[in-house]
């Protein structure tokens, strides 16, 4: 049974994704990734940047792995299909960037609200930097992306220019979901990505 990893975005809580992941079948393997550093995680001086969080999870891909990841974790998730594309056997993204422009599709500057937030996350992740861009078309892992149609981090815009991009991606737009909706909306979030991973 292929195990799968859950990567939260900024908030960085390995409880992000627990309500999805227990609607999920109990026989799967299931392991939910923290960030040191952000949201309110203890630091960890090794992690002092994006780079170290996409080898923190790869440590964990010893064998194919399906990786489902939420905004910030969608970009590590995307970076990993592309780095070690046979060990990810399939990808869900939930309101990411993916490695694209986020403000030329539409998407709010998200950093002040979460600096109120958690003001004691690592000072890097508030750094404005340029959005990496990603050759995400490389990427041949069957990618399901879901989206809600009330995110304004991450409007459906996103979503569709990364369907367009991705050559084995199908987009599904969750009525009323918003930047949470893998809490908010868990039970219709975890029906596909059911259906996607079984």
């Amino acid at each position: 049974m292929t195990r799968i990893l859950f990567l939260p975005g900024a908030g960085a809580s390995p409880d992000f994704w627990k309500p999805v992941g227990s609607r999920l079948p109990a026989e799967w393997p299931k392991h939910y990734f923290g960030w040191p550093g952000l949201g309110n995680q203890p630091h960890d001086p090794s992690i002092a940047s994006l780079d170290d969080l996409v080898g923190l999870v790869a440590g964990h891909m010893d064998e194919p792995v399906d990786l489902v990841a939420q905004s910030m974790g969608g970009v590590i998730a995307t970076r990993l299909a592309l780095e070690l594309p046979a060990r990810v056997r399939r990808l869900v993204l939930t309101v990411t960037s993916g490695g694209v422009d986020m403000a030329g599709l539409g998407a709010s500057d998200w950093r002040e609200a979460y600096r109120k937030s958690f003001p004691a996350a690592a000072a890097w992740i508030t750094v404005p930097q340029a959005s990496p861009n990603l050759p995400i078309e490389r990427i041949n892992a069957p990618t399901l992306l879901i989206w809600g149609d009330a995110d304004p981090i991450s409007p459906v815009a996103v979503g569709q220019h990364l369907e367009a991009r991705l050559p084995t991606a199908r987009l599904h737009v969750v009525p009323g979901g918003d930047h949470e909706l893998a809490q908010t909306h868990a039970e219709p979030v975890a029906a596909l990505i059911a259906e996607h991973l079984g």
